[in-house]
This record gives C-alpha cells, structure tokens and sequence, in this order.
C-alpha cells in the first residue's frame, strides 16, 4: 500500500505565506518526478510545479517568482513553499507523485487526497 499525505493547507490573508508538505509512505521502490497541481471551484486541475529527482523545476507562469519546490529524496517529501499568495491561489492543491512499489515493476502516477488552500481577508 502507498500512501501521499499532503499537510499545510489553511487560511491566510493576501500577502501572506504557506508551505505544503507531502510524504510518500509504504513499500516504494523509488520516486521519479514529484509535483503539485491545484483545482479551483468549476476549473480543471492544473499543474503548479514539478521537480525531477534530480533537482529540476519546472513552474505555472502564474507562480513563478513567488513559489518554491523542493524535495527529500531521503524522506520521500516533497514542498511548497508559497509566498505572496493570491486570492486567485484559492483551490485545492492535491500532491502527485511518478513511483514504483517495491513490488512493482514500472512507474505509475500517485495522488494526495488533496489539501484545501484559501487566500482571503
């Protein structure tokens, strides 16, 4: 059994900061691409950031400058720190990561069950 469990969301004023944090747990193998998407009320999922396991980030135009993402490799964690945020940033931000179980033989995507972010005054 795999797990991601996402922690951080809440409730902050505009200007204001939140880091998400999202462990992988149970029998893995390894973890390629790690990464955060978020969905807002009647809007598709979209992608916020990703990071390889190497390192490299990748970011949403509309967060660049403002969020960070980071991982452990050695923790199966991955991060978001983010800053200045939005009204606009308002949505559920759900934690995805590209793993292979121990029992496994390829790679298949995993999600959070979701962390609900709100960016109000």
């Amino acid at each position: 059994q795999v797990q991601l469990v996402e922690s951080g969301g809440g409730l902050v004023q505009p200007g204001g900061s939140l880091r998400l944090s999202c462990a992988a747990s149970g029998s893995i193998f390894s973890i390629n691409g790690m990464g955060w998407y978020r969905q807002a009320p009647g809007k598709q999922r979209e992608l916020v950031a990703r990071i390889t396991r190497g390192g490299s980030a990748n970011y949403a135009d509309s967060v660049k400058g403002r969020f960070t993402i980071s991982r452990d490799n050695v923790k199966n964690t991955v991060y978001l720190q983010m800053n200045s945020l939005k009204p606009e940033d308002t949505a559920v931000y759900y934690c995805n990561a590209a793993l292979r179980r121990a029992s496994g033989s390829y790679y298949a995507d995993y999600w959070g069950q979701g962390t609900q972010v709100t960016i109000s005054s």
